[in-house]
C-alpha cells in the first residue's frame, strides 16, 4: 500500500495537521458516546448515557447543551440522507428517528415479536437502509439503561429495509457486537465484537465483510484487526481513503486512544487521550476533524484525513 504525504506526524498516518493539537473541547459528562456530526447546524451531538441525555456541541462558538432528557439512555446516533438523528436507545429497547420538526419516529423495537435487546450504535447506508447492533450491555444493570431479561436469544446485527421497513437478521454469531461502520465505498461492513466484556476468551477485535446493501447480505467475514487485551475497541468511521479510526479504552492506559487502520488492516498510528474512549466521529466544514468522545469530555483533533461523506 502506498503510504500518503502528510503534513505532520509519522510517515503513513495522517492524524494531525496544523499544531498537532489535541483539544478538549467540552467536559463535565458521565460517559460520553454515539458522536455524530450535523452540518446544517455545525454541531456534534453526542449521548451522556448515565445522565440520560444527548448533548449538543456547537462548532462555531464552542457552546455545550443538552439537546434531549431524557433521552432513553440514548447511546449510538448517526444521520440520515435526510440529515434526520437516528439513535440507540438503551431504556428504550429501540431505535428512533428524530423528524425535521422535532417529532420521534421508532424505527426499530421488537424482532419476531420479541422486544430488542438495547441497540448500541448504527449506521445508513446510501439506499436508505439502517443497520444496527444489539448487544446487552444497556439491560445488564441500572447505570446505563434498565435492568431486564434478554428477550432475543442472541446478539445480532439487523438491517432494516428502506422501503418497507422490515427488520432482517444480517449476522448473528457475535458476542456483543458494538461499533459498526460501512467502507466509504459501501463494499465493506465493519463490526466490532466487544465480547472480552462477558469473558476473557471471548474477541476483542473488529470483524469485516463483503456486503451488498441492497440485498442486505454479507459474506467473508474476517478479523480485520485484534485490539490488546484487555483493552477494547467500541466504535469506529472510515475515512475516504479507507483508513479505520476506531476508540480504543478499557485496559492498559497506554492504549486510550484513537488507532487508525490502513484498509488492509495494517496499523498506522495512534492518537493518545487521558480518559478512555469510546467512540469517534469526523466532522467540520471540511470533514476533517476527529471528534472524541472520552468518557467524561469531548475531545477535538484537525486531520490530514477527511470522513468518508456517508454517516
Amino acid at each position: 500500500m502506498k503510504k500518503p504525504k502528510v503534513s505532520f506526524g509519522p510517515t503513513g498516518f495522517p492524524a494531525f495537521a496544523g499544531t498537532m493539537a489535541v483539544e478538549r473541547v467540552a467536559t463535565g459528562f458521565r460517559w460520553a458516546e454515539g458522536p455524530v456530526y450535523i452540518p446544517a447546524w455545525r454541531c456534534v451531538m453526542f449521548s451522556d448515557i448515565p445522565n440520560n441525555r444527548i448533548m449538543r456541541f456547537s462548532e462555531d462558538d464552542g457552546h455545550v447543551s443538552v439537546f434531549r432528557q431524557p433521552s432513553m439512555n440514548s447511546n449510538g446516533n448517526t444521520i440520515d440522507r435526510e440529515g434526520r438523528l437516528l439513535t440507540c436507545e438503551h431504556s428504550g429497547r429501540r431505535v428512533t428517528r428524530t423528524e425535521l420538526d422535532g417529532s420521534i419516529t421508532i424505527i426499530a423495537d421488537t424482532y419476531d415479536g420479541k422486544k430488542l435487546n438495547s441497540p448500541n450504535d448504527l449506521v445508513v447506508a446510501s439506499d436508505g437502509s439502517i443497520w444496527f447492533v444489539d448487544p446487552g450491555y444497556g439491560i445488564g444493570g441500572y447505570y446505563e439503561g434498565i435492568k431486564a431479561e434478554k428477550e432475543q436469544a442472541k446478539n445480532n446485527v439487523y438491517r432494516v429495509d428502506p422501503k418497507s421497513g422490515d427488520i432482517k437478521v444480517v449476522v448473528d454469531d457475535f458476542v456483543e457486537p458494538n461499533g459498526i461502520t460501512f467502507s466509504a465505498d459501501e463494499k465493506k461492513l465493519y463490526v466490532i465484537d466487544t465480547g472480552f466484556t462477558d469473558g476473557p476468551d471471548n474477541p476483542s477485535h473488529i470483524r469485516v465483510f463483503d456486503v451488498d446493501i441492497g440485498s442486505g447480505k454479507v459474506s467473508n467475514s474476517k478479523v480485520f484487526a485484534e485490539m490488546p487485551k484487555p483493552s477494547i475497541t467500541d466504535g469506529m468511521r472510515c475515512d475516504r481513503d479507507g483508513r479505520i479510526w476506531c476508540s480504543v479504552g478499557w485496559g492498559d492506559p497506554n492504549e486510550d486512544g484513537v488507532r487508525c487502520y490502513a484498509s488492509d488492516g495494517d496499523l498506522l498510528g495512534k492518537i493518545h487521550i487521558p480518559e478512555t474512549v469510546a467512540n469517534v466521529c469526523f466532522g467540520g466544514q471540511q470533514r476533517n476533524r476527529l471528534y472524541i468522545c472520552g468518557s467524561s469530555s469531548l475531545y477535538a483533533v484537525y486531520t490530514s484525513a477527511q470522513g468518508a461523506m456517508k454517516p
